[in-house]
């Protein structure tokens, strides 16, 4: 007697086997966040409390040319001094409570360049959430998910520290407290 059951049993798990060891050998971000060492994938997005309306531009020859008083451009960012990115959705109160945070920071390091980046979501939404938390740090719109993409990002909040000049020193994955931003932001020259 046969049993086609266990033949399919014996190819599933055969599949799941060599799925873990592919991914496990990929060399792909992941949702780890841009890889330490590697420079800031190029970014321009439309600030959220501006007019200006689009999906953002991560491409490598064109996104640093993009640049204007209602846009978020990570080169220009790079450009001042260390930075600090942190990705977010705009729905989540933890997410909400770390751009908090990194607005606090703000006035204490002029030099950092601090932005946050929604990703998709509702742009009115946005605009309200901006204004009625009074961030003053700047917020891009990446309304289609490209830059999230290119950063990796997969945990709200997901914040990236840069050095000058844009060389990824570090990814922090969820909630950070302040001082372990600020730890963060001294290893990237601030």
């Amino acid at each position: 007697m046969r049993r086609p059951g266990l033949f399919v049993g014996v190819l599933v798990f055969a599949a799941l086997v060599y799925i873990t060891l592919n991914s496990l050998r990929s060399e792909g971000p992941g949702s780890r966040g841009v890889p330490e060492g590697e420079p800031l994938p190029p970014f321009a997005v439309p600030l959220a409390l501006s007019s200006l309306d689009g999906d953002a531009n991560v491409d490598p020859e064109r996104a640093c040319a993009v640049r204007g008083p209602r846009v978020l451009n990570s080169c220009e960012l790079a450009e001042r001094g260390p930075v600090v990115v942190a990705f977010f959705a705009a729905r989540s109160e933890r997410c909400d409570e770390q751009v908090d945070v990194l607005d606090d920071l703000l006035a204490r390091f002029p030099r950092v360049g601090f932005a946050a980046v929604a990703i998709r979501g509702d742009r009115d939404d946005l605009r309200k959430l901006v204004r009625r938390r009074g961030w003053r740090l700047p917020v891009g719109y990446d309304r289609d998910g490209a830059v999230a993409n290119r950063y990796a990002v997969a945990v709200c909040p997901t914040i990236t520290f840069a050095e000058r000049g844009g060389r990824v020193i570090a990814t922090a994955l969820g909630p950070q407290k302040a001082r372990e931003i600020v730890d963060r932001m001294r290893e990237a020259g601030a």
